[in-house]
């Protein structure tokens, strides 16, 4: 893990947002085109990412896979998002979690744990949680 973290030695608060949606994409193990194109769309019309440099994704995607592979990754990786976001953005990054895991109009078990995951480690109040759930369900609905 050591290299892992070498290769990113820290976190801009915006690789930190990516790197929570990437965690949530591939936490089911099944990277969906659907989830891809909702974190590139995020990135590109977000004003939280408008001076950040898109090539970081594939960077910060790749630093993630690493640290889902060894025992303590999970852990690790939420070591690293909180370090490098304030506070004040720990709700959205569960807004962009949410809305990753819904973007391909399927939320599975392994999923749900995932941004359970998510809105534990930074402490996201359960009643903004379910706002924040059903606003993602929202702007994700179908015909």
């Amino acid at each position: 893990m050591d290299t892992v973290t070498e290769a990113l030695p820290s976190l801009s608060p915006q690789d930190a947002l990516v790197a929570v949606m990437v965690a949530v994409s591939v936490s089911d193990e099944n990277i969906r085109t659907a989830e891809l194109v909702a974190i590139e769309r995020m990135v590109n019309h977000m004003p939280i990412f408008a001076s950040y440099d898109i090539d970081r994704i594939p960077v910060v995607a790749q630093t993630v896979y690493a640290l889902l592979e060894e025992e303590e990754g999970l852990d690790a990786l939420f070591g690293l998002v909180r370090d490098a976001l304030p506070e004040k953005l720990f709700e959205t990054a569960y807004a962009l979690a949410c809305d990753v895991a819904a973007a391909d109009g399927k939320l599975g078990e392994i999923e749900l744990r995932m941004l359970e995951e998510v809105r534990h480690e930074l402490e996201v109040d359960r009643l903004n949680a379910a706002a924040i759930e059903r606003g993602a369900r929202a702007r994700h609905m179908t015909l």
